[in-house]
């Protein structure tokens, strides 16, 4: 880490100490600041900041109170930290340096899978049909961070499986890389207290809780008695004053009672701080094309999550209709790459697909590699960004690029052709697309 990054980082750490003596004024002070030394860059930022700050009817104005009041102190500032400073601002210029050398993409994030194992058996979950004997060891996870450190990634993603299976190594990691930010995925009911004051202790690991809904939609797909483990877990969070959000997976069966006012507002209420929204993928042999959602439904579900982002204290991001402010998919190692527990590079976490695997390769040589390389070139797949998906809605895409580069079905358990798969989404990309171009049009004309 260089002088400039250092001051940096001291300065946020000195920054997030005042603040905390007295929040609400101090945060103004802070502002004006701001202000003061940004001079005319970021306004339309700043004057959003400001008014959340200063107007207590801005619905984020008890957003950021919620942050300085329930986090604790030294988990927020080394989250900040962790975040601003290394994952973008010191990241950036080496991610972008190395673009450009390589011709290649670089992400700012890796997901990988510590295990295939899960504690539960949900209905319809890709991730349990790998089986439960599927690990990278901690030394292999180990250097999968510190390759990507090299590369300038400081963020790292758990998926599964059930990433808590493997808490003790988990708290390792975070130990060990402690300039980096973790999030992991997970059903939440391994998480006790012992568990949470080791978050607390290392305080870089941020969970992000599966839910499908209220009581009885959780339970049916996950077991009897799993939702009220997981408020039991968010209920642990919260008063040993860690963050936490929520992870959900919209379908044609829940997606009015996921996205509902009821339900949004039981997450602020139990003081989650984040939903990242996922449309559902009709990934695997077993997978149900049923349930994905119709036109109509899918527009109900962006419209919903756009208007309680702008209006509710809960931050809300919908990974399939929000492409337009991160310039269409993400996937190929563009923002972010998949290493599942066997060690197999995919360019998506939905898309089941490798001519790689870390235990062979480097990082960057997966990255260069023939199916990387074709992400890379044909992206964006559609320059319409509620169409950006190689997969759900531009199906064409994934099947030329797996047949040219060789790429290979990553399932252990029933391998997939990718001619199965696209026969699921083929009809589905069909019937999205007038709505998709509906919805498109309508956002160009308010930018005018």
């Amino acid at each position: 880490m260089n002088l400039g990054t250092s001051l940096k980082k001291l300065g946020i750490e000195q920054t997030f100490k005042y603040v905390y003596r007295d929040p609400e004024p101090n945060l103004r002070k802070l502002m004006d600041w701001a202000d003061r030394f940004a001079k005319d860059t970021y306004v339309p930022q700043r004057k959003a900041i400001r008014e959340a700050i200063e107007n207590p009817d801005h619905p984020y104005h008890e957003f950021i109170l919620h942050m300085f009041r329930d986090i604790d102190p030294a988990v927020l500032t080394k989250i900040a930290t962790n975040f601003f400073i290394n994952a973008n601002l010191m990241a950036a210029p080496i991610q972008e340096k190395l673009r450009a050398e390589k011709n290649c993409n670089i992400p700012w994030a890796i997901l990988l899978d510590p295990t295939s194992a899960c504690n539960l058996h949900c209905a319809g979950c890709w991730a349990a049909e790998y089986g439960n004997k599927l690990n990278l060891s901690f030394d292999e996870i180990d250097d999968i961070i510190s390759q990507g450190k090299e590369i300038g990634v400081y963020m790292y993603i758990y998926t599964g499986g059930e990433p808590m299976v493997r808490k003790h190594d988990l708290i390792r990691i975070c130990e060990k890389h402690n300039d980096c930010v973790f999030l992991t995925f997970t059903n939440g009911t391994l998480i006790d207290d012992k568990m949470a004051e080791e978050m607390l202790r290392v305080g870089n690991l941020v969970p992000a809780i599966s839910l499908e809904g209220f009581e009885e939609a959780t339970d049916s797909r996950r077991g009897d008695g799993v939702y009220r483990k997981v408020i039991k877990a968010m209920e642990i969070l919260h008063a040993h004053r860690l963050p936490y959000g929520i992870s959900a997976c919209y379908t044609s069966a829940n997606y009015d009672s996921i996205t509902s006012e009821a339900f949004f507002d039981k997450l602020i209420e139990m003081g989650a701080y984040f939903i990242w929204y996922f449309h559902y993928m009709p990934v695997g042999n077993d997978a149900v094309p049923e349930l994905l959602p119709d036109p109509g439904q899918r527009e109900i579900v962006c419209r919903r999550i756009r208007d309680y982002r702008a209006n509710k204290p809960l931050f809300a991001m919908d990974f399939q209709n929000d492409a337009q402010y991160v310039g269409g998919c993400i996937a190929g190692g563009r923002n972010y790459l998949h290493i599942n527990a066997n060690g197999d590079v995919d360019p998506c976490v939905f898309i089941h697909y490798s001519d790689s695997n870390i235990r062979e390769k480097t990082l960057m040589e997966c990255l260069q590699s023939p199916l990387f390389m074709a992400y890379h070139d044909n992206m964006p797949f559609n320059d319409n960004m509620f169409q950006p998906c190689p997969m759900l809605e531009n199906p064409q895409y994934i099947k030329r690029m797996v047949h040219e580069t060789g790429a290979r079905s990553t399932d252990m358990q029933s391998p997939e052709s990718v001619e199965h798969l696209t026969e699921k989404t083929t009809g589905y990309a069909e019937r999205w697309a007038p709505k998709a171009q509906e919805l498109w049009a309508e956002c160009l004309a308010k930018r005018q």
